[in-house]
């Protein structure tokens, strides 16, 4: 079962926004205004070079690290499922830090990455390319492909395409995040733990409010890693309280 998931494209360029540059860019002339404050940013970005020198494939994998380095969320032998995982750098560190690869002794953990975008595979980890988190379809494929048992972390930095509508970007958000956490509900061991990305707005209370009913305890962490500009937040939701059956 868990070949057929396996297979990923190999065609697809990592996403440019995870792009990692070094050199001055040149040229500038000739390219948009966006474009020019896009490299230049890039250019001088610490993490950007950092996530090159350590092969990380984007330098969100220095938000999860500092999240984990604070909060100890991973350890070896746990099953993490990565929600919009592409281009992979928060599977990456889930598999490093559960020992999914095998590489360390000791206990050996599971890292199911799904994202709508086809990417590289990540060693230790089963990816699901060209598969829409969100529906019934690929939810149930995680689901077999965890053969009965429930997953100790869930991981959403899913966001949607930003419209620049600052408003709207919030709803489209929100409704990512509602969708992880209407999964993670599901698929969750007692105890468990959810990380999920959120942008800043009038949805937001709410939303933590409603993880509280399902969790033991929710923290707002802001990485060092996140850019000064940036509205986004991660959920750290622990203590998964498991769902009451009549």
């Amino acid at each position: 079962m868990n070949s057929l998931y396996r297979s990923v494209s190999q065609t697809r360029r990592i996403h440019t926004d995870c792009a990692l540059l070094k050199e001055i860019p040149r040229n500038l002339k000739n390219k948009k205004h966006s474009s020019q404050l896009w490299l230049t940013r890039q250019m001088r970005d610490p993490y950007v070079e950092k996530a090159k020198q350590e092969n990380y494939r984007c330098r969100s994998a220095f938000k999860l690290l500092e999240i984990n380095e604070r909060f100890k969320i991973f350890r070896p032998g746990l099953t993490v499922i990565d929600c919009g995982a592409a281009p992979g750098s928060w599977t990456q560190v889930a598999t490093n830090l559960t020992n999914a690869h095998g590489k360390k002794e000791g206990s050996i953990g599971k890292v199911y990455a799904v994202d709508k975008l086809p990417f590289y595979p990540v060693e230790g980890a089963t990816i699901l390319g060209n598969m829409d988190f969100t529906t019934a379809e690929t939810q149930k494929a995680l689901k077999e492909l965890l053969e009965g048992s429930t997953a100790d972390v869930v991981l959403s930095d899913m966001a949607p395409n930003a419209s620049g509508v600052r408003e709207m970007d919030h709803d489209n958000i929100m409704l990512l995040a509602y969708a992880a956490l209407r999964f993670a509900l599901q698929i969750t061991k007692v105890q468990g733990t959810l990380i999920v990305k959120i942008w800043d707005g009038g949805k937001a209370p709410q939303f933590e409010q409603d993880l509280l009913k399902f969790y033991d305890s929710v923290k707002v962490v802001r990485p060092d890693a996140t850019r000064d500009e940036s509205t986004e937040n991660f959920l750290l939701a622990r203590g998964f309280k498991g769902l009451k059956t009549s």
